[in-house]
């Protein structure tokens, strides 16, 4: 992990610095507004995210948006901290949960729905932008990647929901049985988990009214980061089309999601310029944009998660010393679970 790393910070993040610097004499002319109203837009996709959150946890004894808000910035920032660091994040997010009061079953299934429902409306926002891109400006095989990935992720998680719904028998017995080769798993809780999430799956499926809130909230947290993308460039003189926004930023999020880095550090950036310069994007704007758009993607949610996650386990009178040692707790704690599951991936796989 530290090789790979290190070859990233070598060849892509290095890079990218350099280019940087050569265009330092842009940010003179950057629109203060526009930056401000990229950050707005930032806030917003977070909320929505909240919001999307909320609408797959049951009604009765759901957490206010403003603590669900507070548990996925936690989570966001765990997620940034440490390369792998999804398991961790859904750890986390599921403890929290559960000083909220949602059961161990809701808070597994909405965390669960909530990430394969927004990386499925993710593909779907590069498909548009690939089937409007394609005949205006030509087909290139990183597309055909890319959608491809697209495809088998949608597959996936169809055949997931399929077995579930359908072959609910046949999919508890299954996970029953890889469940007694997993340390720390009970089989038995596992087949009662696997029922209902079934249960829950059918009961979402037969709402349409939940359903819709729950693409419309995943669709308006994509495209308010899209948008504050689009923004952060336009700030510093460019305007990109719609299409080229689109397949720059579902090709980045789609690589990104590799967990070789923390968030796609480094990877996120070079797909993105990159992809952003083929659309006829200046490279020393395309650079700085990116980083701007990075500061408020990546970065912010760290120091805001930190604060947040304080906030639900210590409250506000807490000291700093209380502070600091939760932090390391809980930092701990989440690079215990994803050198655990490392561990055992490697010991089965090998």
């Amino acid at each position: 992990m530290l090789l790979v790393v290190a070859l990233l910070v070598e060849y892509v993040v290095f890079p990218q610095l350099a280019g940087a610097r050569k265009a330092l004499h842009l940010i003179g002319g950057v629109n203060g507004y526009l930056l401000a109203v990229a950050l707005l837009l930032e806030g917003s996709a977070l909320v929505a995210y909240a919001a999307l959150t909320a609408s797959l946890l049951p009604a009765d004894g759901r957490p206010s948006l403003g603590r669900v808000l507070r548990i996925n910035l936690a989570t966001l920032a765990v997620s940034h901290v440490l390369p792998g660091g999804s398991a961790a994040a859904g750890a986390v997010g599921f403890d929290l949960l559960g000083d909220a009061g949602v059961s161990g079953p809701d808070s597994g299934f909405a965390l669960a729905t909530q990430a394969l429902g927004s990386a499925l409306v993710l593909n779907a926002l590069l498909w548009l932008g690939l089937l409007v891109s394609i005949p205006a400006r030509g087909f290139n095989p990183i597309y055909g990647t890319a959608a491809l990935i697209g495809a088998v992720l949608i597959g996936a998680v169809a055949s997931s929901v399929v077995l579930l719904t359908r072959g609910e028998e046949r999919a508890a017995r299954l996970l029953c049985s890889a469940a007694t080769h997993v340390p720390f798993l009970d089989p038995a809780l596992v087949e009662q988990a696997v029922h209902r999430v079934a249960a829950r799956l059918r009961t979402l499926a037969g709402d349409r009214a939940v359903m819709t809130r729950a693409v419309g909230w995943a669709t308006a947290n994509w495209v308010a980061d899209a948008a504050a993308l689009w923004v952060s460039l336009a700030a510093f003189g460019y305007r990109v089309g719609p299409d080229g926004l689109l397949v720059a930023y579902g090709l980045a999020n789609v690589t990104a999601a590799i967990p070789v880095t923390p968030g796609g550090l480094g990877v996120m950036e070079a797909v993105l310029t990159t992809s952003l310069v083929g659309f006829g994007a200046p490279r020393g704007v395309a650079i700085l944009g990116v980083v701007t758009w990075r500061l408020a993607n990546f970065w912010l949610p760290i120091p805001a998660g930190a604060a947040a996650y304080l906030s639900l386990r210590l409250g506000p009178r807490a000291s700093g010393e209380q502070r600091s040692r939760e932090l390391q707790r809980l930092l701990r704690q989440a690079a215990t679970k994803v050198h655990g599951v490392g561990r055992w991936a490697v010991r089965h796989v090998t």
